[in-house]
């Protein structure tokens, strides 16, 4: 039987790029992994093995470095724009550039006074310890005249010790799950947020500081709401997002339920849930998932249901 070729993309994946800035004696750090995929004109190299519309794959990772060098990393938002227009607009094959970007956040070491003055300095400012909260994520779609940008972030894991209940649902023979009217409740944050900028004749959003609000907004909601479901908290965490980031259309979340039960201590003569406390077993699997989309009124849905990849 005959056959065609279907969609189709190359490039390099996981390029690690650590770019340090230096202020005087300050130091400034940007950890991002780096994906360049490309597609456009390729079907020759996939048809008869002809290169001569391929750009090599280790040149997109030179790129990388190069651009890190010569432009810096302001964001990776702004860093993942440059490397797609210049893959777009720099090679005529080449239709459609998508990079996506992880950044691994830093923290400045706060030493003590008997240590910097040990190393004569005042204050010592190029030191870091590595951030453990959450990785920053973005991915970055230009195809020579739009632009999609989506950002996100995963391993986010937040808790609140009460005020959580989960109650009312539906029963049947196979049902176990006793009601529970003050629970923990426990998640690991994976999210994505797409931005309304798409054409550069619009005014590009600062990318940094809808980060931190994105951020801050969704940790409010989390320990703002009095939740009766992980359901009616991921709607609280995208909706106050959306109304009050302007730049924001669409928000999805992929919440998996980090389930802690209380530990039976009867056996050892010992009440566990008291006034003082209780102490819980912490289940890694099976685990629910809670996942949904929350989106600005008469905006199409466009971030993919599987963030899987995303």
């Amino acid at each position: 039987m005959p056959t065609i070729l279907g969609q189709n993309q190359y490039g390099k994946a996981e390029n690690r790029v650590v770019k340090i800035t230096r202020d005087g004696d300050t130091h400034h750090i940007k950890d991002l992994n780096v994906s360049v995929a490309l597609s456009g004109d390729l079907e020759d190299v996939h048809l008869s093995g002809s290169n001569a519309h391929c750009l090599p794959t280790d040149t997109t990772k030179n790129t990388v470095y190069a651009f890190a060098k010569e432009h810096g990393i302001e964001s990776a938002e702004q860093f993942g724009i440059h490397l797609a227009r210049h893959f777009v607009t720099s090679q005529e094959p080449i239709r459609r550039a998508r990079i996506r970007i992880e950044e691994y956040a830093w923290e400045r070491i706060e030493t003590s006074e008997a240590a910097a003055q040990f190393i004569g300095a005042d204050e010592v400012k190029h030191s870091f310890v590595r951030k453990g909260q959450e990785t920053r994520l973005t991915q970055i779609t230009y195809d020579g005249e739009k632009w999609q940008v989506i950002s996100g972030l995963k391993d986010l894991v937040v808790m609140n010790s009460t005020n959580s209940e989960f109650w009312g649902y539906i029963k049947d023979k196979y049902t176990t799950l006793k009601e529970a009217y003050d629970r923990i409740l426990a998640t690991e944050v994976s999210g994505r947020w797409r931005f309304n900028w798409t054409d550069d004749d619009q005014r590009m959003p600062n990318w940094e500081r809808s980060y931190a609000q994105v951020k801050k907004h969704l940790m409010h909601a989390f320990a703002e709401t009095y939740s009766l479901s992980l359901q009616q908290t991921l709607y609280q965490m995208g909706s106050r997002i959306i109304n009050n980031r302007a730049e924001i259309d669409e928000v999805r979340f992929s919440l998996p339920n980090k389930h802690h039960f209380l530990v039976d201590l009867e056996p050892f003569g010992l009440k566990n849930d008291t006034a003082e406390g209780a102490v819980y077993y912490a289940a890694d699997r099976p685990y629910g998932l809670i996942e949904a989309t929350v989106l600005r009124d008469g905006v199409e849905a466009e971030i993919p249901t599987d963030l899987t990849n995303l």
